[in-house]
Formats: C-alpha cells, sequence, structure tokens
C-alpha cells in the first residue's frame, strides 16, 4: 500500500503534538513501514506546511532537525505533474480555502497512492465538486 500523509500526521515527528491524532495511528503506521506493507509518501508542500506550523509556534531545533532527518529518510519524496497545480487553482476557486491541502488530495491521485487525511471538510469539497475520494482514507 503506498499513502501519501496529510501534514497532520507529519507534524509528531517534528516535535508538535497534534490534537485528535491518536499515537496508536502513527505508531501503526511506523509499524507498516517497517514490515514493508506500507510506503510512506510526502510532498514539498508538507515541508512547507510543517514550517508555516512551526514558525508560529515555540519548538525546538534539534527535535525539528531530527524529524526532517526522518522523514527524509524514512519516507519517498514524491512531486504533482504540472496539471495539478492548474487543477488545485481550479478546485481553489471553486470555493475550498486550503490550497496546500487541494495539491496533496492532487498529488496522490495523479501519482496513484492514497491520502491519508481525517480532512472531513475537504473530503465533503471534493465530493461535492465531482471528484474521485476514493483515494482518501482516515486509517491504516
Amino acid at each position: 500500500m503506498k499513502v501519501l500523509l496529510d501534514t497532520t500526521f507529519m507534524l509528531p515527528i517534528v516535535g508538535v503534538s497534534v490534537k485528535g491524532i491518536a499515537s496508536e495511528v502513527l505508531n501503526k503506521l511506523w509499524q507498516l513501514r517497517r514490515s514493508g506493507e506500507v510506503e510512506l509518501f510526502y510532498t514539498e508542500f508538507n515541508l512547507l506546511e510543517i514550517l508555516w506550523v512551526l514558525s508560529k509556534l515555540n519548538y525546538e531545533l534539534p527535535i525539528v532537525e531530527r524529524g526532517l532527518k526522518s522523514i527524509e529518510k524514512n519516507m519517498v519524496k514524491t512531486q504533482p505533474k504540472y496539471s495539478s497545480l492548474l487543477k488545485a487553482l481550479e478546485l481553489r476557486k471553486k470555493g475550498f480555502h486550503d490550497v496546500i491541502d487541494l495539491l496533496l488530495y492532487l498529488t496522490a491521485k495523479d501519482n496513484e497512492l492514497l491520502f491519508l487525511t481525517y480532512d472531513a471538510e475537504l473530503k465533503r469539497f471534493l465530493e461535492g465538486v465531482g471528484e474521485d475520494v476514493s483515494i482518501i482514507i482516515e486509517s491504516v
């Protein structure tokens, strides 16, 4: 199983506790990754969003550095197709406010990955505009 993570699942790796993210979900992801059952993916958009969140918080640089190195070492970097960038703009114009979430969804879709997110608002919006939400998963 190949899974692109929503940034919410990556924040604890850099030392940010996230309300609603059960530690057992994170532990299960890493366990599945170690066993080879799951391949975890990230994008530059995730890293940008991580930096945005960290810039508004108190953080410990050594923990952030260790976390970023862990992401790079244990996950596969992927990127959107050019068409995804244009599609994100189109979907933003239709009313969804978070371009990063749109880019993550579209990157997963274009690269035939599942997209792990708890973002019910994103899923409702995508369903409402006729997008395929079958790649969105809420647990592992």
